[in-house]
């Protein structure tokens, strides 16, 4: 086993919050679960992670009870679920030991939010010296306001803004950024058809 699927922040905390409904991908537990069908029949490790803040008195707070997996997704008992403090899924945990411990180079990517969370993770990892795959139709990420917007503005206040960043730029920008330099930009569908492919 050389290989990860790392599954970042799937999990029900992003949809308690308002701005879920501008969510790129409404339904990225069926990707993901896609991916996490793809990696188990390869007999790659899959590893679950959670971002949580205790105390923060918001969804990442685990005494809300948010911080828990989308209900779509089932994690099996042998696959390890680390929680994260950080934007990304190694500074704060022991992920990089539990890699090392199974023998994983490579890494497949996917999660919630693009740009942020799972960028982060691909980031890091390229630089710890993993082979990274992001999966950006297995990622969902929300618009963003112009830096100088008002923090406490209505979610059809960020949309009406002309500053605003959509959804699709964010991905589409994330790709150009990751491309080439710290991953390779890859499908559902693409890794899909490669695991069919005989070996």
């Amino acid at each position: 086993m050389n290989r990860a699927l790392i599954v970042i922040d799937v999990q029900e905390s992003f949809r308690a919050r308002p701005l879920w409904a501008t969510i790129s991908d409404p339904k990225i537990a069926d990707q993901v679960n896609r991916l996490v069908r793809i990696a188990r029949a390869a007999g790659d490790l899959v590893v679950w992670v959670l971002h949580h803040e205790p105390g923060s008195g918001d969804v990442f707070d685990p005494a809300l009870g948010h911080v828990r997996l989308m209900e779509e997704l089932e994690r099996t008992e042998e696959e390890p679920l680390i929680h994260k403090t950080s934007h990304n899924a190694f500074t704060t945990t022991n992920l990089q030991q539990v890699l090392t411990a199974h023998g994983v180079r490579e890494l497949v990517v996917c999660g919630i939010r693009t740009e942020q969370c799972v960028e982060t993770t691909t980031r890091v990892g390229s630089d710890l010296g993993y082979q990274v795959t992001f999966v950006t139709d297995a990622t969902a990420t929300n618009p963003i306001p112009h830096r100088d917007a008002p923090a406490d503005r209505s979610v059809a206040d960020l949309l009406a803004d002309p500053r605003t960043l959509s959804a699709d730029e964010v991905l589409r920008r994330t790709e150009y950024a990751l491309a080439g330099r710290f991953a390779t930009i890859a499908t559902v569908d693409e890794l899909e058809a490669a695991a069919e492919r005989p070996a």
